[in-house]
């Protein structure tokens, strides 16, 4: 499917095609956040290839990616894809084109045009941290994103945060509290608490090769809460990073949908690390309620 992307201007949206590789990492990177890794040929093209529908989302997926391609068929802006043949489902899972409105309009209306026969399409659904984005859409550094989403009959709420600290090459070893095993997805390591060896904390971290570090998951169990568990775990996975040649980790922080006693228990354990926060991350959600099918249920990031 080709789309003009605004009156006169002679820009298209195409296709993606592998001469635009070095055009699209360059979109993809300006709009990068302290602690995301670079996007290298490798991650693009393993998400070319197996774009990863959200957590629980088993059945196939149809991946696609579309650019849109100016003067000399040069990369202006470009958008990522899905949708399920038997779910009625679309998912946007991320757009970059340097922030440049028309270009933005372009793009999503491209999507909605390709995904028309679909009841939903959610855009930058629930996610961990990655290589080509933090999850959400990061509201403050993309603001012209989150306008043309808006304009192009989307709604959207703030569903986390992402969270960024710089790890000193001199941190002190941790007290070890954890067994620490490896994890096959995400890739990375878990980090177990047991008590009479019941697991009652865990953590899952991964260190990339460009010294960046994803925290993916931490958790007490609620009957073994405010006992320092979490801290000296939290401790223990930094001094891990650290080890492993990170010198700056990102993690989201989701936002409870029913804020209670324990709901300022994680901002207050990352501050206290040295986490600052970088942008709200922002879902959104198109319905069509005169398209015929059923569409899934959202997914959520939940731990591996």
């Amino acid at each position: 499917m080709v789309s003009s992307s605004s009156p006169g201007s002679g820009a298209t949206v195409r296709p993606y095609r592998p001469d635009d590789e070095p055009g699209v990492r360059a979109l993809i990177d300006a709009d990068r956040l302290p602690g995301q890794p670079p996007c290298t040929p490798e991650r693009l093209a393993a998400a070319r290839h197996g774009l990863v529908p959200p957590a629980g989302w088993a059945v196939p997926a149809r991946p696609q990616i579309s650019v849109l391609a100016g003067a000399g068929g040069r990369p202006q802006g470009v958008i990522a894809y899905l949708s399920w043949a038997d779910a009625h489902t679309g998912v946007i899972c991320w757009a970059h084109a340097h922030e440049d409105p028309p270009a933005l309009r372009a793009l999503i209306g491209h999507v909605r045009g390709a995904l028309g026969r679909c009841p939903l399409i959610e855009a930058f659904v629930s996610g961990p941290p990655g290589p080509l984005g933090p999850g959400g859409l990061p509201r403050a550094h993309r603001g012209a994103t989150h306008d043309a989403l808006l304009r192009s009959g989307f709604t959207g709420r703030c569903q986390g945060r992402y969270l960024y600290c710089a790890l000193s090459a001199g941190l002190p070893p941790a007290e070890p509290v954890a067994d620490v095993v490896r994890c096959d997805f995400p890739p990375g390591q878990r980090l177990i608490v047991r008590e009479a060896a019941e697991p009652v904390a865990e953590a899952v971290v991964s260190a990339g090769p460009d010294r960046t570090a994803t925290v993916y998951w931490i958790e007490t169990l609620p009957d073994h809460r405010h006992r320092g568990l979490g801290h000296e775990l939290l401790g223990q996975a930094l001094a891990l990073l650290a080890e492993q040649g990170a010198t700056e980790v990102a993690l989201v922080v989701d936002d409870p949908p029913h804020p209670g006693r324990d709901s300022q228990a994680a901002p207050r354990l990352f501050d206290s690390f040295g986490f600052t926060l970088v942008d709200r991350l922002w879902t959104y959600q198109c319905r069509h309620p005169a398209s015929r099918g059923r569409p899934r249920e959202a997914g959520v990031w939940q731990r591996p």
